[in-house]
């Protein structure tokens, strides 16, 4: 095998990334190897890139929706063989033995590591991981196709889990996590409606053809009070406007990793007994929920392909908002 590979590497928050060689990965006791055939580009890559996450490694090799197929394992390695396929989610380590992991709650692990933050991820042709943070992957999905599932359909799965039993759900910021938790809302037969950014009549209608029954700009009215919001875009001030929309009982939650200063706003659209509550990471559990879901109606991906050097382009094709569905990352 070769020793050196190319990856995109991040010197410095608010830099570009650079092209490099870099010395292929080695595996420790617990870690496989992994030859990189897809790398989703994720929105709190973009987060990582722009600064705006504190004290990421650097230098970084970013990316954690990574599809490999194993070529080396560790020493006490046993659940992946030479050849198989699998996926690296944002979750890269936790503890196991700290208050949140003993309680359930590994996604909060006071000394978790996560993959293209605190540990290199897939933005490069090889990768490390350790083998009890990877996913064995369905099938059914070619490797850029399921990329985006590692962490927007992670994540949007955490998030629509939160708003528990809510039969009318809005979406706000109808991105790559958003065009495939409303697949799984309708699945689940939920009623969904779609906010983008005004006058984004091509992806309301995108939004419109994965399943939402109504379609509009954020400003705007749904055509009922919704009994959960999902807030996928990163703005604060899109806070007070689900609530103003979300009926007595409901729940607004925040799914992304940054979001900006949330403004002042009357209690009266918080009181009725709404709630107001986050989403954090990931765990081992939503992965085996999600991919046992994903396998059995074959939740599909829009995704926009970009060779690895092109990972500039792509991140800042996303900071636009001219990514329809999700970009991924083909080594």
């Amino acid at each position: 095998m070769i020793d050196q590979m190319r990856a995109m590497v991040l010197t410095g928050p608010g830099r570009s990334l650079r092209q490099m060689q870099l010395a292929v990965p080695q595996c420790g006791p617990e870690e496989i190897l992994l030859q990189v055939c897809a790398c989703g580009v994720c929105r709190t890559d973009l987060h990582i890139v722009d600064g705006e996450l504190p004290e990421p490694k650097i230098p970084l090799v970013p990316g954690h929706e990574v599809v490999g197929t194993v070529v080396a394992r560790g020493p006490q390695v046993d659940r992946f063989a030479i050849g198989q396929r699998v996926g690296v989610p944002w979750l890269g380590f936790t503890c196991g033995h700290c208050r949140y992991c003993a309680r359930g709650q590994e996604n909060l692990c006071e000394r978790a590591r996560f993959t293209g933050y605190t540990r290199d991820g897939g933005y490069a042709q090889y990768a490390v991981a350790h083998e009890h943070f990877c996913f064995a992957l369905p099938d059914a999905y070619g490797d850029a196709e399921i990329a985006p599932l590692l962490c927007a359909g992670l994540i949007g799965y955490r998030a629509l889990a939160a708003a528990r039993d809510a039969r009318t759900i809005g979406i706000y910021g109808f991105g790559a996590a958003a065009h495939i938790v409303a697949q799984v809302a309708v699945y689940q037969g939920r009623t969904v409606f779609a906010f983008t950014r005004s006058g984004d009549s091509t992806r309301q209608q995108f939004a419109k053809a994965m399943g939402a029954s109504w379609a509009g700009d954020s400003t705007q009215s749904p055509p009922q009070p919704m009994d959960a919001a999902l807030l996928f875009a990163p703005d604060g001030s899109l806070v007070p406007q689900a609530l103003r929309h979300t009926d007595k009982g409901g729940t607004v939650v925040c799914a992304g990793i940054h979001m900006s200063e949330i403004p002042a706003f009357p209690y009266s659209i918080l009181w009725g007994e709404r709630v107001i509550r986050s989403v954090a990471n990931l765990t081992r559990r939503d992965g085996e929920e999600f991919f046992a879901l994903a396998s059995q109606h074959k939740i599909h991906t829009t995704i926009e392909s970009f060779p690895l050097d092109e990972a500039n382009e792509a991140l800042e094709r996303l900071r636009r908002g001219s990514i329809r569905g999700a970009a991924v990352l083909i080594p």
